[in-house]
């Protein structure tokens, strides 16, 4: 005996070519959709015979209007970038938003979950920390619809996500290095816990496997943040090295990291990339308007932030209908001048 689903809000959506979240409205708020967007909503529900469940309708109404980012670094552009694709869609969809920032700090983050888990919100995008904090798992287990975002996170990779491949990311930095000739090279970033920054040195020592070099190539200089003060850092420790020991190049697990390095390789009358050439990653604004621009692993950051908001959404509005899936983008090198190719090999 074949069993006939009932239509679901997803294939109302599909059916009228709108999102999810535009369903929702023409439901609950029609008054705010477009007569012909919702004459064609209206159209598809009619066609499709859908019925809406009552007691789901019942269960969402009690949670407000807003919807929250907690973002690991709010003055990095590359958070900023996403939360303003994540902007972008819970405007369309008439929902607020609450951004707030962890600083790198546990401590921060378990702080604003526990915020979080007092309000009624619609939902949580979150780039955490700690993927196995008690607070984190807690929220979960109270039924809040959450999406990480810029990470894939291991103990929960079947919930929603959307990320890039940060370990392609890594080995697309170095192996670029490698090919220019450089056989030092040196990674820049940290905390190493940070699990974006795990991946993106995974990456590195990948491509240096891959070319049969050995281990050693490659030296780590840990930071405790990452930003330009401690590129800045970074930079001067190196500098600091005997010359015949000192990398020829740099790969920074961060653009702001990578601004810092230049910034003290300028003031110390080091040219780059002649002397050291440097990578960044995220493809900030920025990186291009360098004095020396910047050869960064871009990430589509406006994009990351608009395809977690539409999965918070959907979960949102689907409940327990709603299947997690894990979105992951492929990472791509910007070649520019602080890392073009040399004209002889460096040994």
């Amino acid at each position: 005996m074949t069993v006939v689903r009932a239509p679901s809000v997803k294939d109302v959506a599909r059916r009228a070519g709108v999102s999810l979240g535009t369903v929702s409205n023409v439901l609950n708020r029609p008054e705010t959709v477009r007569v012909s967007t919702r004459s064609k909503v209206e159209q598809a529900i009619a066609e499709l015979g859908f019925v809406r469940s009552e007691p789901a309708r019942t269960l969402r109404a009690g949670s407000s209007r807003m919807i929250a980012y907690l973002a690991l670094d709010l003055a990095n552009p590359f958070f900023a970038d996403i939360g303003r694709g994540i902007e972008e869609v819970a405007r369309e969809n008439h929902l607020g938003l609450f951004l707030c920032s962890s600083n790198n700090e546990e401590a921060r983050e378990v702080e604003y979950l526990s915020l979080i888990m007092q309000q009624r919100l619609h939902g949580l995008l979150v780039t955490a920390i700690d993927y196995e904090s008690e607070t984190l798992h807690k929220l979960l287990k109270r039924g809040l619809p959450v999406v990480f975002v810029d990470r894939t996170p291991g103990t929960l990779r079947h919930r929603c996500s959307v990320g890039v491949d940060d370990i392609e990311g890594g080995d697309l930095a170095v192996s670029h290095l490698i090919d220019n000739g450089h056989r030092a090279v040196a990674f820049v970033g940290g905390p190493i816990a940070i699990p974006q920054v795990t991946d993106r040195l995974a990456g590195s020592r990948q491509a240096i496997e891959t070319a049969g070099l050995e281990a050693d190539v490659l030296t780590v200089f840990e930071t405790t943040a990452l930003n330009v003060a401690e590129g800045r850092r970074a930079g001067a420790r190196l500098l600091g090295q005997p010359k015949r020991r000192r990398p020829t190049a740099v790969f920074c697990a961060n653009d702001l990291l990578a601004l810092g390095v230049l910034q003290e390789m300028t003031l110390q009358g080091v040219s780059v990339p002649e002397e050291v050439a440097i990578v960044g990653y995220d493809d900030i604004e920025f990186a291009a308007a360098a004095a020396i621009p910047l050869t960064s692993v871009r990430q589509p950051r406006h994009l990351l932030g608009k395809a977690a908001a539409e999965l918070l959404i959907e979960e949102a509005l689907l409940g327990s209908a709603h299947e997690h899936r894990q979105v992951q983008y492929t990472p791509e090198l910007i070649v520019r001048a602080s890392s073009r190719r040399r004209s002889r090999r460096v040994s």
